[in-house]
């Protein structure tokens, strides 16, 4: 009898953008950068983009904001968004809602692990401020069962279930408040723009992952 392959015991996570060289790359590239320090060996990010320039590196302003912040910004090479690319996929975080909808036209099984990284992000803080205000209640951390990075997988599978149930509760006064901007051909500050967007959608996803890293 053929029995099914277990599940890796890394969480794969895909960021998405348009042409994979400015926003999605920053998201990558920071996203593995500080989940490498809150479980070593957990979690696999990637990246990818709807109408991807295959091959680009990462435009040099996005490049320095990944160094800026303590990411690795070499041997990147942008890549062109597929089904084959999304078959396995834990997670993936779009820079916009258009993305999510190319997304899901591709692959619609994703439909409850695709989300806007800033949506993505509100809810987490969601999550972390009921588990502050309840400790042993609304949020279940991601305990050892004896193997950490099971433990872990674990945890972030279950983890969109959990965050698309507070979704009402972390709605944004503005549909434009899910989006990161687009700073392709544009000027730097517009990179810095998107920096401002990004970095805390970022930030509130790594604390997620420091506070429930399996003991």
């Amino acid at each position: 009898m053929h029995l099914p392959e277990p599940a890796p015991a890394h969480v794969r996570i895909l960021t998405v953008c348009t042409g994979n060289i400015c926003r999605s790359p920053v998201a990558e590239r920071l996203l593995q950068a500080g989940l490498d320090q809150a479980v070593p060996g957990g979690f696999v990010v990637t990246s990818a983009g709807t109408r991807a320039l295959v091959g680009e590196p990462i435009q040099p302003p996005s490049a320095d904001i990944v160094r800026t912040f303590g990411g690795n910004a070499e041997d990147f090479a942008a890549r062109q968004l597929t089904s084959k690319i999304l078959r396995g996929v834990d997670l993936v975080l779009t820079m916009t809602s258009g993305h999510r909808g190319e997304v899901l036209q591709l692959d619609a099984s994703l439909l409850k692990r695709t989300f806007t990284i800033r949506e993505f992000a509100r809810m987490l803080d969601v999550l972390d401020d009921r588990a502050a205000a309840a400790p042993d209640g609304a949020e279940e951390a991601a305990h050892d069962g004896g193997d950490r990075l099971a433990a872990n997988a674990a945890f972030w599978r279950g983890l969109p279930a959990r965050a698309a149930a507070v979704r009402h509760l972390s709605l944004p006064a503005d549909s434009s408040e899910n989006d990161i901007i687009d700073p392709y051909r544009r000027g730097l500050e517009v990179y810095h723009q998107m920096e401002d967007e990004l970095a805390p959608a970022i930030v509130s996803i790594l604390r997620h992952a420091r506070l429930n890293a399996p003991a």
